[in-house]
C-alpha cells in the first residue's frame, strides 16, 4: 500500500500542479493544501473540486478575490510568501513544489525544516541554494524525491544501486528545444513567439523559452549534482530530438540504464508520489513499433552559451549559480516582453554571474545575490543604445 495518502501542491495551476492534481485524482490521494499565483478561477475550481483545508495565493489583493468567490466553502485563505510557505508547512505525507522559479526556495526550506517529505519540480530550490537545502533535508531527515523528467529518470535508473562510487557519470538528455541546429544569426532574429513553440513538451513560458536557450539544461545539471552528490565532470548532456530517452547512468562496469517512455510529466510525478512502488497510470503506452530512429547529438554550448554559463557557475560555487538563476529569470521576463533579443538572455545571465562573488550560502545570501543580479540585467535593458554585455558570448 502506499506510504503517501494526502499531498500538498505548491504550483497547482501550472502545467506540473494540475497534471499534479490528476495523478492525485487517479490514486484517490487527499489534497490538503494548494498555493498558486493569481490565477484566481483556476484555482477557485481546484478547491472546490478537492476540498483542501488552506489555499494560498501571490499577494493580498488576489486572496481577497479567492475569499469572494469561495464564501460558501470552508478553506483558510491565505496571501504571499508566508502564505505558500504556511502550506508547505501544513499537514501532509508529501509536498510537491512545482513553484517556477526562485520564489520556490522559501517554500522548500519550510516544507523540509517542517519535516515534510519533499517532490522536487523546483529546480531554482537546489540550482540557488543546493548546499542550504540538501544539508537542512539531511539535518531534518526529510526525503527529496525529483519530478523533473531527467532526474526521475536517473532515480529509477539507481534503484537497486549499492552506492554512488558505482556511478561512472549520469547522462542528462535534452530535446535541444525549438532552435538546435540554428545559428547565431538565425537566433537573433527569433521573437517570442518562435521560442514558445517546443517540439516535444508542454509547459509554461519561462521553462519553455529556458529550454529554447539551453539555460535549462544547465539549471537541469546543477540539481543533478546536488540530488545525486556527483561532480559536474560526471554529468553529461546529450541532445535527444524525441524526447523517448529521458535520462541514463552509466555505471563502474560501462552498462548503461535509461528509462524510456512517452513525454508525459505524470510518469515522474506519480513515481514521486508513489515510490518505492509502481501503480498503474493514465499515460499511454509507448509504441515501439512508431518510434523510429532515436538520435543523439552533442549539445552546440557555442551557440547555446547559457549551457556553459551554467557549467562556469556551478564550478565557481557558492552564490554565483543564484547570481545566474536570478539573472536569467529577469531576462526571459524581458525577452517576453520583446525589450530585448533572444541571445541576450545567456549573455545577461552569464555576465551577472561573473560579477557576483561565491560567497558563503546563506538564505540571506542567496536573496541579495539574486537581487543583484535582477538589478543588473535591468539596468544593461535600460541602456540608451540597446546594448548588453557581450563578453559571454
Amino acid at each position: 500500500m502506499m506510504a503517501v495518502q494526502s499531498l500538498a501542491i505548491l504550483g497547482s495551476t501550472g502545467s506540473i500542479g494540475t497534471q499534479a492534481l490528476d495523478v492525485a485524482e487517479k490514486l484517490g490521494l487527499r489534497i490538503t493544501g494548494l498555493a498558486a499565483g493569481r490565477n484566481v478561477e483556476e484555482l477557485e475550481r481546484q478547491v472546490r473540486r478537492f476540498c483542501p483545508a488552506v489555499a494560498a495565493v501571490s499577494d493580498e489583493e488576489a486572496a481577497g478575490r479567492l475569499r469572494a468567490r469561495l464564501r460558501d466553502v470552508p478553506v483558510e485563505i491565505l496571501a504571499g510568501e508566508e502564505g505558500v510557505c504556511a502550506v508547505a508547512r501544513g499537514e501532509s505525507d508529501l509536498v510537491l513544489n512545482a513553484v517556477v522559479g526562485m520564489a520556490g526556495l522559501a517554500p522548500t526550506l519550510a516544507a523540509i525544516r517542517a519535516g515534510r517529505n519533499l517532490a522536487l519540480a523546483n529546480k531554482e530550490s537546489l540550482v540557488v541554494g543546493g548546499e542550504l537545502v540538501m544539508r537542512l533535508a539531511e539535518e531534518n531527515g526529510v526525503r527529496i524525491l525529483p519530478v523533473d523528467s531527467e532526474h526521475s529518470a536517473v532515480f529509477q535508473c539507481l534503484q537497486g544501486c549499492a552506492g554512488r562510487g558505482e556511478v561512472e557519470r549520469l547522462i542528462l538528455t535534452a530535446s535541444g528545444g525549438p532552435f538546435f541546429g540554428c545559428s547565431r544569426a538565425e537566433l537573433a532574429q527569433v521573437g517570442p513567439e518562435q521560442a514558445l513553440h517546443h517540439p516535444n513538451w508542454k509547459m509554461g513560458a519561462k521553462i519553455t523559452i529556458d529550454s529554447a536557450t539551453l539555460i535549462n539544461k544547465g539549471l537541469e545539471l546543477i540539481e543533478a549534482i546536488w540530488l545525486f552528490g556527483l561532480p559536474p565532470e560526471k554529468i553529461e548532456v546529450v541532445v535527444h530530438r524525441q524526447s523517448i530517452v529521458h535520462s541514463a547512468v552509466e555505471f563502474a562496469d560501462h552498462a548503461v540504464l535509461a528509462q524510456l517512455g512517452v513525454p508525459d510529466m505524470r510518469v515522474p510525478i506519480q513515481y514521486a508520489v508513489t515510490w518505492p512502488h509502481r501503480v498503474p497510470s493514465p499515460v499511454r503506452q509507448m509504441d515501439w513499433f512508431s518510434l523510429g530512429a532515436l538520435t543523439f547529438e552533442r549539445p552546440d554550448e557555442d551557440t547555446f552559451t547559457g549551457l556553459r554559463a551554467c557549467k562556469k557557475a556551478i564550478r565557481r560555487g557558492g552564490l554565483v549559480p543564484a547570481a545566474l538563476n536570478g539573472a536569467n529569470e529577469e531576462a526571459v521576463a524581458l525577452f517576453l516582453e520583446k525589450e530585448i533579443g533572444f541571445l541576450d538572455i545567456a549573455a545577461l545571465a552569464e555576465a551577472a554571474s561573473d560579477r557576483q562573488e561565491p560567497g558563503e550560502v546563506t538564505y540571506e545570501g542567496i536573496r541579495k545575490a539574486d537581487a543583484a543580479a535582477r538589478a543588473f540585467v535591468r539596468a544593461q535593458a535600460r541602456k540608451a543604445d540597446g546594448s548588453v554585455p557581450r563578453r559571454a558570448l
